[in-house]
């Protein structure tokens, strides 16, 4: 089983890496066209690059329409497909200056109240987003740039955010039982 939710994991996160990517790639050269079409409107490059300066600006270099809206989409899909191997992996940002001196029992339950804490955390984050999901399909609104309808990026999220469910129950269940048994169910690694 443990295997099978590890796979599922990597998966998502590698997914999410390549998004990542693709947004990184698309900012930078958003960004670049922006710069590069305002240098070419400058009295400097008129006056040096002449008639190449317009050629460049009739080419249609500039700022890429609806990369915001890539990003928004991109960078909400890319952090709910970390979430499971962040879970997994039990990978999340903690602070453990006072948890640190614990018997190792009281760690275990410690561990375990916070994990199903975070997992109930998870699966109600993924209920709302399906309810807004539901309501821009409902409406029918799209971006405003690329007029992509708004629910395909809600269900781009889900589909991640359902991985993150699993994960999390599946944690949760293993973590209570390591509390319970006092036994190491849940592989570090």
């Amino acid at each position: 089983m443990h295997t099978f939710f590890r796979s599922l994991a990597r998966i998502t996160a590698i997914i999410g890496g390549f998004v990542l990517i693709a947004i990184i790639v698309l900012t930078t050269l958003s960004i670049v066209g922006r710069s590069l079409n305002k240098f070419m409107h400058s009295d400097f490059a008129n006056s040096i690059l002449g008639g190449f300066a317009n050629r460049v600006i009739e080419m249609g270099v500039g700022e890429i329409n609806g990369s915001y809206e890539l990003l928004e989409s991109g960078v909400a899909f890319a952090i709910f497909a970390f979430f499971p191997i962040c879970q997994l992996y039990n990978a999340h940002a903690t602070v453990d200056v006072f948890t640190s001196a614990l018997p190792p029992r009281a760690l275990r339950v410690l561990r375990a109240f916070w994990e199903v804490v975070l997992s109930v955390t998870i699966i109600f984050i993924s209920w709302r987003l399906y309810e807004g999901m539901q309501r821009y399909i409902g409406n029918g609104e799209t971006t405003f740039f690329l007029q992509m309808p708004v629910w395909w990026s809600y269900a781009a999220s889900f589909t991640a955010a359902c991985v993150a469910c699993l994960t999390a129950i599946y944690c949760a269940i293993l973590r209570v039982g390591e509390a319970t048994t006092g036994r190491t169910l849940l592989p570090e690694n």
